[in-house]
């Protein structure tokens, strides 16, 4: 399976970027917010980088839900 970079349907504060940023490249989610909080400081331009994610960015599909054999109990 390839990796892709996707907004994250669980990991989100706001619109799931910093979650799927975070997911693609491995590392915390609470790093990439941190980041997105430096940036603010010297020029004011991590908010037009986050909206212009947050457009591009596809969401992650919905997880489809588990499914049981009502006799066997089973996954099917």
């Amino acid at each position: 399976m390839t990796k892709r970079l996707m907004r994250s349907r669980n990991d989100k504060m706001f619109a799931g970027v910093a979650g799927g940023l975070a997911n693609y490249f491995g590392i915390d989610a609470t790093i990439v917010r941190i980041l997105f909080l430096l940036m603010l400081l010297p020029g004011g331009v991590s908010p037009l980088i986050y909206v212009i994610l947050w457009v591009i960015m596809p969401e992650e599909p919905a997880a489809e839900p588990m499914r049981y054999d009502p006799y066997s109990g089973q996954q099917l």
